[in-house]
């Protein structure tokens, strides 16, 4: 056991005799670092939760993240996890990473959470209107090894592009790179993340950046060849200089679990959060844009649990 906390020791016991602690239950989502976005969405969940069912104790566990969330969801240390639909993608057909497990075919999709979207920033004065205008240009294309540079890789493949195509191509980390967009050292810089967003508040706020949209047959193209992303907007005025809605596309975050988890217990936390969905959207920023039928239509790489169905068709999300 990687974990030897009392938290996930618990869980396990719960997992391995669900009936006899059905009114005395632990529950534990794995999120992320208690700097990001995971950590308090799985707090989120949890409140409406413990609020909504009386002898349940649901607790949000700081983890590595992704890809640590899956290797512990299917060790059955925690019992739900929050997760990207890239990597989600990669576990369930044991690919990549997860190549030496073999495909984890016993991951269940609760509900989808927010996009991560693929977010490019021109300089002010820019004449760059689009995606294609970047070439040619001073361009940061994301530090090695991020998910921004992963995605920027694959949509440049689609375009035909490498380094070679801009003028000057930077993978520089987003901080650094929203300082050289603000002192005229690029043109350009892509990030992936939820929005709003801190580091894009600062670009287009402190020196007028503005946001492009990353639409066309090549984002189709590479949508419809990788399943885990998805179209998606930016809100117009959400940022200064940006008034209008900004189409581009990104990957998902997602509740999960797995087979083995009961359907009472699926079907209550996600009664829990979508019969009090607007107190839900109140509890993070990243939550404001959250769509019901996007968050079940959207996103979700592995078969829906049966309690999350049992729900959704009670309320018409999904019919019959």
């Amino acid at each position: 056991m990687k974990r030897t906390g009392i938290i996930a020791i618990l869980s396990m016991l719960v997992l391995a005799y669900q009936p006899a602690f059905a009114e005395d239950q632990i529950i534990t989502i794995g999120t992320g670092s208690v700097s990001g976005v995971y950590y308090p969405a799985g707090g989120a969940i949890c409140r409406l939760l413990n609020q909504k069912r009386k002898g349940v104790h649901c607790y949000a566990d700081s983890t590595g993240g992704s890809i640590s969330n899956l290797h512990g969801l299917r060790s059955g240390e925690i019992s739900f996890a929050i997760v990207q639909s890239d990597w989600q993608y990669k576990a369930y057909r044991g690919e990549g990473a997860f190549a030496g497990d073999g495909p984890f075919t016993d991951m269940r999709s609760v509900f989808s959470l927010h996009s991560e979207m693929f977010t490019v920033a021109v300089a002010k004065d820019s004449k760059i209107t689009s995606f294609a205008g970047l070439k040619g240009k001073r361009v940061n294309i994301g530090n090695v090894g991020s998910g921004m540079h992963e995605i920027m890789k694959g949509l440049m493949g689609t375009y035909h592009w490498t380094k070679a195509t801009f003028s000057k191509a930077t993978e520089m980390k987003p901080t650094d790179a929203a300082q050289a967009l603000c002192h005229g050292e690029i043109d350009a810089m892509v990030v992936a993340m939820g929005h709003p967003n801190g580091l894009v508040q600062d670009v287009t706020g402190s020196c007028g950046a503005r946001l492009i949209p990353v639409r066309g047959a090549q984002v189709d193209h590479l949508i419809a060849e990788n399943p885990f992303y998805a179209h998606t907007v930016i809100p117009g005025g959400m940022y200064r200089n940006n008034p209008k809605d900004i189409p581009t596309f990104g990957v998902k975050a997602a509740l999960i679990t797995t087979a083995m988890m009961d359907e009472e217990t699926v079907y209550q936390l996600t009664k829990a959060v979508f019969d009090r969905f607007d107190d839900f959207k109140t509890l993070h920023f990243v939550f404001a844009t959250l769509n019901r039928e996007r968050m079940v239509n959207s996103g979700l790489i592995a078969p829906l649990h049966p309690g999350a169905l049992r729900y959704f068709k009670e309320v018409g999300l999904i019919k019959e």
